[in-house]
């Protein structure tokens, strides 16, 4: 009897060896393409401007981390940081908190109009935002000259602004969720001796707790990243980070190490808020996603 043991025959449901090597250099490539922007990124933000202003350098001539500091003081980045935070907050709280009441209002009752509601609130999402510019912009300065409440150029106004973009798509993603949850949920609040407020806030609210993350995340990124709005509707003292960036381009030259560190920093926030919502967030859109 032969020492050596024949030979194990492969699984027919074994991809073929040319398939997994294909994947790995697939995937490969793709990691590369999606880490060379960030390499380019933190190199140049550590770099010498001589070393950025002219032809790309692999090799730079020295590391600095001078950069971190000058991006405060060449803008006033800090002035930028807070606008951006408080318009981004308030409309992601504004957008979470309505969202939870019109999508609960929906989800568990039944109303005139109601289907046209809902149509109508998703219908809102086929148009470009470029489509409003014009419009929100008219709407701001005739209140402002009717009233004399400064929505234009004001917190205020570009709060309202980012509102109209991410609340249809809120009330329409939990509503969904709201859905999935069962509705002897709220049966048994309402045996306990709960009313419909206590039974959405003490019983379904934390049920919906990764729908809930998931559309505050996606209202805040609306917000914290958007340009075209926040170029029009604010001034120096209203300007957020997005539009703040411009000012390490100067008629003379490009900061461009500035300009790279600055988005670092910017990205800072939202980077850090994924990675501790991410569990949230993947179980909220997939359970909409689901319904």
């Amino acid at each position: 009897m032969s020492s050596h043991s024949a030979p194990q025959p492969r699984s027919p449901m074994a991809p073929p060896q040319s398939f997994l090597w294909s994947r790995r250099i697939f995937l490969s490539l793709l990691t590369v393409f999606v880490v060379l922007p960030v390499f380019v990124m933190v190199s140049s933000s550590l770099k010498p401007l001589q070393d950025v202003s002219g032809k790309f350098q692999w090799i730079p001539s020295g590391l600095t981390i001078r950069p971190y500091f000058d991006i405060w003081e060449t803008v006033p980045l800090a002035d930028y940081f807070l606008n951006s935070l408080i318009v981004a907050g308030s409309a992601t709280v504004l957008s979470v908190v309505i969202a939870v009441f019109a999508a609960y209002a929906v989800s568990r009752y039944e109303f005139r109009g109601k289907r046209v509601f809902t149509v109508t609130v998703l219908s809102t999402q086929m148009f470009p935002g470029i489509l409003f510019l014009l419009p929100l912009f008219l709407i701001y300065v005739n209140i402002g000259n009717a009233t004399g409440i400064a929505l234009f150029g004001s917190r205020a106004g570009l709060i309202l602004t980012y509102l109209t973009f991410s609340l249809p798509f809120s009330i329409w993603m939990l509503i969904g969720y709201f859905d999935s949850v069962p509705r002897d949920l709220d049966e048994a609040a309402k045996v306990d001796g709960c009313g419909p407020l206590g039974a959405l806030f003490r019983v379904i609210v934390p049920a919906a707790i990764p729908g809930i993350v998931a559309v505050a995340v996606y209202a805040f990124m609306t917000a914290w990243g958007e340009v075209l709005f926040a170029s029009v509707m604010t001034n120096e003292s209203t300007r957020t980070l997005a539009v703040g960036l411009q000012g390490y381009s100067t008629q003379n030259d490009v900061y461009w190490n500035q300009i790279m560190a600055a988005s670092l920093v910017v990205s800072v926030p939202v980077v850090a808020g994924f990675l501790l919502l991410q569990r949230y967030l993947v179980t909220g859109l997939t359970a909409g996603a689901v319904k």
